[in-house]
């Protein structure tokens, strides 16, 4: 079910139909009372300095004071009920626009520019909430004051026609002018707020080694150019209104001439001269008014076709039958990746299966694929060629909260939430089980450790874990992957931060989720972990270079092992991606333990 039309002026007229039908018709009885100022005047100047008529003028200034009363009690009104369609209009799309955020990233855009959709709500939300969707409701009714302003005299009602079609056409002027530099603007922020995001996000390196000042400098020259676009653009906006002003006062002023040439001629009677200039201030105050926010009505209807957009790509999903929980297979079928927004390859046709109770280690020289593999195996990318199959269902046949529940992940560079450690083990959920929380970190030996912290489970761990040692939040990052035994479990380099009792845990918790019938996918630069799989996979250049069993492949790669490249019974590797995998001598004396592996590029480099 495609949610494009969410953000669509179809879907808000018929999500809010009764209320705008109250807002035309207040707006409508609004722009009636409007006329009260001038029939006043007329009334005055014609009956009652005439009449000298006390009885007569108390009775208008009643009346006229009652009629006031109803037009600020219906325009603030209608202004509250406008707040209150921005808060629902926020509150409808602010959910789908927080989601995109989290999925843009996995489509290769940057943090700061995912947030985009966020801030596009909140430009929807500012504009509805604010005076520019007023002038809309008001336009409709200039007929009202050129009907008025005819009925005293043609000549009236021609100079009010004159100065409505002048403001519209400085209107559509300040459209023309403001579209692309709106745009630009837009763009050149996003480029400043992700540079500045890079800075506080390298700070310490930056003061370190002693470049703080030039990429301070360098943050600077963007903000100059964005501030020199922002300004031509802002200067632009304000001289259009200004001219809207100005020209609005002159044509006042011109009315009140006109009628009293007319009134001098005998046309017209003396109230008219000013009922003449009221009508036409009021005529023209819609238009001044879109004017004055049509900087802000552009932003907002651009964030608008943005949002529909990014929904329509991002988040578009189709109602699915639920499959029954994964048991038995992961299959990888000719994946190819390319890079985010490019055509570069970054996997090739990578294809494998690992059943329940297997688990894989992933090794391969830096840059070679690996992460990529990670990531498409949970569906965080997308393959441009090739499937992912869990139990022969390819990912897309499951709903990303049902597959979700059935994947444990541990991402190379580990994130967490600003929570609790409990609620980020258990990944937030409403009802959390505590038994579980519990049991997936002594399954990632992590539990002595939380109770140690000074609230235990309960510790709050500060944005992105920052209360934590990296080792830590890895190993908080394996326990929330492990939390209600998922069936799938990808670790990319889980063991980077960890101490020796860390890996020995890690070792642990692969060799339990094999046990109880789950698949383990891990990707490994530290050859130890690697005891705890069945299976091994070498990525090189984005290309399975080697499947099997894992005593098989490690034996086959070792140089000098029989059966490996020395001895001729397994070819060699392409030209420019051969690698030597060599053993490292235990110390003398040491205790007998698993084989340490050191990879090497072409060029000798350790990898």
């Amino acid at each position: 079910m495609s949610i494009r039309g969410l953000s669509t002026e179809t879907t808000f007229r018929s999500a809010y139909r009764g209320v705008l039908i109250a807002l035309v018709t207040m707006s409508l009885v609004v722009n009636i009372l409007a006329l009260t100022g001038s029939i006043y005047m007329m009334q005055v100047y014609d009956r009652v300095l005439s009449s000298h008529s006390m009885t007569t003028l108390v009775a208008l200034s009643v009346l006229a004071a009652a009629m006031y009363v109803c037009q600020m009690l219906l325009e603030v009104l209608r202004a509250r009920v406008m707040r209150r369609v921005g808060d629902r209009m926020d509150a409808r799309l602010m959910p789908l626009a927080q989601q995109a955020a989290m999925r843009l990233p996995l489509a290769g855009v940057s943090g700061v520019n995912a947030l985009q959709p966020v801030r596009d709500v909140d430009s929807v939300r500012g504009y509805l909430s604010g005076q520019g969707p007023i002038a809309f409701f008001d336009l409709p009714w200039i007929p009202i004051y050129l009907i008025f302003a005819t009925a005293l005299h043609p000549i009236l009602g021609i100079m009010t026609l004159a100065g409505v079609i002048i403001l519209i056409g400085l209107t559509l002027l300040s459209e023309r002018l403001m579209r692309d530099r709106s745009t630009k603007v837009l763009q050149m922020s996003q480029r400043r707020q992700a540079m500045a995001d890079e800075n506080a996000r390298n700070a310490e390196a930056a003061q370190v080694m002693g470049f703080a000042d030039r990429a301070r400098d360098r943050f600077l020259r963007q903000s100059d150019e964005m501030l020199l676009v922002s300004a031509k653009a802002s200067d632009t906006g304000n001289a259009l209104a200004s001219l809207s002003r100005v020209f609005r006062m002159m044509l006042q002023s011109a009315m009140l001439g006109m009628g009293a040439y007319l009134t001098i001629k005998g046309e017209v009677t003396g109230g008219a001269i000013i009922a003449g200039s009221i009508v036409a201030s009021r005529a023209l105050a819609p238009v001044e008014l879109a004017i004055g926010n049509w900087r802000g009505f552009s932003e907002a209807r651009h964030a608008r076709a943005r949002l529909a957009d990014v929904f329509d790509r991002v988040l578009r999903e189709t109602d699915l039958t639920e499959l029954p929980a994964p048991k038995s297979t992961l299959r990888v079928e000719g994946v190819t990746v390319l890079a985010p927004g490019t055509r570069t390859r970054v996997l090739d046709g990578i294809t494998f299966e690992l059943s329940a109770g297997q688990g894989l280690g992933v090794i391969g020289p830096s840059g070679a694929g690996k992460s990529t593999l990670a990531r498409a195996i949970i569906g965080a990318w997308n393959p441009a060629a090739g499937s992912v199959r869990v139990d022969g269902a390819t990912l897309d046949q499951w709903g990303r909260e049902t597959l979700g529940r059935h994947i444990g992940y541990v991402p190379q560079d580990v994130q967490l939430f600003d929570g609790t450690v409990a609620e980020n083990i258990c990944r937030f959920e409403s009802e959390p089980d505590t038994e579980a929380i519990i049991k997936a970190a002594v399954a990632a030996n992590v539990h002595q450790l939380i109770l140690r912290l000074p609230q235990g489970y309960d510790t709050r761990i500060g944005s992105d874990g920052s209360h934590l040692s990296a080792g830590q939040r890895q190993r908080v990052a394996l326990a929330r992957a492990l939390y209600r035994d998922p069936f799938l479990v990808v670790l990319d380099e889980p063991n980077s931060n960890l101490d020796a009792e860390g890996e020995a845990a890690l070792i642990e918790a692969v060799r339990a989720v094999r046990e109880r019938g789950g698949v383990v996918v891990m990707i490994a630069h530290r050859s130890n972990a690697l005891t705890a799989v069945d299976q091994v996979a070498i990525i090189n250049g984005g290309r399975l270079s080697a499947f099997g069993p894992r005593d098989e492949v490690l034996r086959k790669v070792l140089r000098g092992a029989p059966g490996g490249p020395m001895g001729g019974a397994a070819p060699p590797d392409p030209p420019g991606t051969q690698q030597s995998v060599q053993p490292v001598p235990a110390t003398a004396g040491a205790a007998a333990g698993p084989v340490t592996l050191i990879l090497r590029n072409p060029d000798g480099k350790q990898t």
